[in-house]
């Protein structure tokens, strides 16, 4: 079953998440993961969520989602990720 992890991001230091962003997308794809959305036009319809930017990554499960969050490969990317933003992530099963 697919698996989504949704990002709602803050960024505190563009060029650093910047670097992230260039570095990141492969590592994702070695998960099996692709993004579906990164950082495009929102609009909140109901509520007072008030996100920031978010990005959204499909993988092909919840093992392959958790897989790419403890990889090594992974591990300095977020360090790099922290120091330049905060986030709220939530991952959540597909249909």
């Amino acid at each position: 079953m697919a698996y989504y992890v949704i990002f709602d991001v803050t960024i505190r230091d563009l060029p650093k998440y910047q670097e992230y962003m260039a570095k990141i997308k492969p590592v994702i794809e070695a998960a099996g993961g692709r993004y579906l959305v990164r950082g495009g036009q929102h609009m909140v319809l109901e509520g007072d969520w008030k996100p920031t930017r978010l990005v959204i990554f499909e993988f092909p499960s919840l093992e392959a989602a958790q897989s790419f969050y403890v990889s090594p490969a992974y591990q300095p990317l977020k360090a790099m990720r922290l120091e330049a933003s905060t986030a709220n992530i939530v991952g959540v099963e597909g249909v």
